[in-house]
């Protein structure tokens, strides 16, 4: 079955777009070079002014191009070629509108930044500078134009993170209805006490009653003086003495309700500052341990290597050199730490992807959900998020509880991420709104 094709939406990050950071450099831009060879010469005429901004036909049929091979590759439905150029069309329009909102805020990338970023392009495709130029000149690509683009794409990045990222709120309400939503998750706080029993026997006399309690009360004092308490269940108690009269951990409701009670402030290794008495007898209680309750969370612990497609690196290359990787780290071929450290576009790329530990709605729903379906030491296929397409590994995992503060901020992640894509909706349209496009008609 295909499915049906979707351009995908700009993305949006902190962290830098490269435009041409990938080893395979080549034959991405073979590709445009064979686009526009394709194309008609005299193809290349103006298709709208957004502002300032130009949308030229090269570049669409460019674009066409990149799109029908990726559906293709996909297996996405295109719809007809109008349409799809239409839709195309909107999409530059948009981005054109975008980029001149990005200028017109004053927004500025500085010459050094590019250089940067040119740098890194070079490096990750373990070449020079003088090659790198080298290289796209015989691809037919000029090295000012591709100084720009890479611009373009830091400009548009820079302006929908700040843009977007401040329309996003979360009321506190919203916060506390989703963290009592997810209250059912809760543990139950544990307590193992330990006990000197002083048993009172059925049908004792007053007399009897009374001088078990003064044991009982001795019991304790000799314990606040500092006298080890498994020496006293040993020397007086008439309960169990094997692991020095403890009960071993269990929930607050699997303990005498008098038990419970009494310990629930206290810390661990403190005593019940007085006896306590049940149908069984007189009771001198230690905390040996506690596990406060709360919402257990789990953690994952997962790598990745990232690569962002651009115009020199399309998304269908991006995701078959991930598929390569793949293939090559299952048969033993590569290392995924040393192919993320060589390759991966993101700052984790140093520690050989490693994202440390992570709760849920720490990272987009994309990622998080294909994070979510894999096993330790699985490997996932190519995913496409708004940051560009990764290769995850799930390390471990591990199930923590989380303190109150720490619940809300999870469920303020989660909900700003839920509102990302209605907040980016409004802000694209409200600056297409504020665009002046005027649309061109091709040349005679």
């Amino acid at each position: 079955m295909t499915s049906t094709f979707r351009f995908p939406r700009p993305l949006l990050c902190g962290l830098l777009v490269l435009g041409a950071a990938a080893p395979w450099l080549a034959t991405s831009t073979a590709h445009a070079q064979a686009a526009r060879a394709s194309a008609p010469r005299s193809a290349d005429y103006i298709v709208a002014i957004v502002n300032q901004e130009l949308v030229t036909n090269g570049e669409m049929q460019l674009r066409l191009a990149n799109v029908k091979r990726e559906a293709a590759q996909s297996g996405s439905k295109l719809p007809d070629d109008e349409e799809l150029r239409r839709q195309l069309l909107e999409a530059m329009i948009d981005e054109r509108a975008q980029l001149s909102s990005a200028r017109d805020s004053g927004l500025r990338i500085e010459e050094s930044e590019i250089d940067r970023t040119v740098t890194n392009v070079a490096v990750q495709n373990r070449i020079t500078l003088v090659e790198l130029r080298e290289r796209l000149r015989r691809e037919g690509i000029d090295f000012t134009r591709f100084r720009t683009n890479l611009k373009e794409q830091l400009l548009l990045e820079r302006v929908r993170e700040r843009e977007v990222r401040n329309r996003i709120k979360v009321s506190d309400s919203e916060v506390d209805a989703l963290v009592s939503s997810r209250a059912s998750s809760a543990t139950p706080a544990e307590y193992n006490v330990a006990q000197v029993l002083i048993a009172v026997p059925d049908g004792a006399s007053e007399a009897d009653v009374d001088a078990r309690r003064l044991v009982a009360e001795k019991a304790l004092a000799r314990a606040r003086a500092g006298e080890d308490f498994a020496k006293l269940v040993a020397e007086l108690s008439t309960g169990p003495k094997d692991q020095d009269g403890a009960i071993g951990l269990r929930a607050a409701d699997r303990l005498p309700d008098l038990f419970a009670e009494a310990v629930r402030d206290l810390r661990t290794g403190a005593l019940v500052p007085q006896v306590l008495r049940s149908g069984a007898g007189f009771h001198v209680l230690k905390l040996i341990e506690r596990r406060d309750g709360g919402m257990v969370v789990e953690q994952t612990r997962a790598r990745h290597i990232l690569l962002r497609a651009g115009p020199q690196l399309s998304q269908a290359a991006a995701v078959a050199r991930l598929a390569e990787f793949k293939q090559q780290i299952e048969a033993g071929r590569a290392m995924f730490a040393q192919l993320a450290r060589d390759n991966s576009e993101d700052g984790s790329a140093p520690q050989g992807g490693d994202l440390g530990w992570a709760a849920p709605g720490q990272f987009v729903p994309e990622f998080e959900e294909a994070m979510k379906a894999l096993a330790p030491n699985q490997i996932s296929a190519p995913l496409v998020s708004r940051f560009g397409v990764h290769l995850i590994q799930v390390l471990e995992r591990r199930s923590v509880p989380v303190d109150r503060k720490q619940q809300r901020e999870i469920a303020r992640n989660v909900l700003r991420e839920q509102k990302f894509e209605e907040a980016y909706a409004d802000w694209s349209r409200e600056v297409r709104a504020r665009a002046y496009v005027e649309m061109r008609e091709p040349p005679q």
